[in-house]
């Protein structure tokens, strides 16, 4: 129910924002406010409501220049997991991220929300950018 409220709010405000905005920022209101949706359901339990990780054990999402530097290797990461170790705000971990099946749409929304929130501004991330970095996963 109360994600329900939650995307009628969203709705509600898009309708009345996007009137007065260019298509581009249009673009990534839609691609934010689903990815947030999308974060809550899939992300939020282990990276934390506000992108923080768990200690040792979950990085956050909070690392900008992690972020922007690994921004074309961010798609594979969500659709077939990470495993091993990873550096990220100057911590190491060790582990494995289970892959999380979702359509690149919704990589593309997720992506997006994170990307841009946690101190992050890093802009949209497109489904056809999320379709051309999957192509290039190894």
């Amino acid at each position: 129910m109360k994600i329900k409220v939650i995307a009628a709010v969203g709705i509600l405000l898009f309708v009345l924002i996007a009137s007065c905005q260019s298509d581009e920022q249009i673009d990534f209101e839609r691609y934010y406010s689903a990815g947030s949706l999308i974060y809550q359901i899939q992300c939020q339990s282990c990276h934390g409501q506000h992108g923080e990780g768990l200690r040792e054990l979950i990085p956050s999402l909070t690392d900008s220049v992690f972020l922007k530097t690994n921004r074309s290797k961010l798609a594979c990461s969500v659709k077939y997991g990470l495993k091993g170790k990873i550096a990220i705000s100057n911590k190491l971990f060790e582990g494995q991220m289970p892959p999380v099946d979702l359509p690149p749409v919704e990589i593309a929304n997720v992506l997006t929300y994170i990307t841009n929130s946690f101190g992050n501004k890093l802009g949209t991330i497109t489904s056809k950018q999320v379709d051309d970095d999957l192509a290039k996963c190894k």
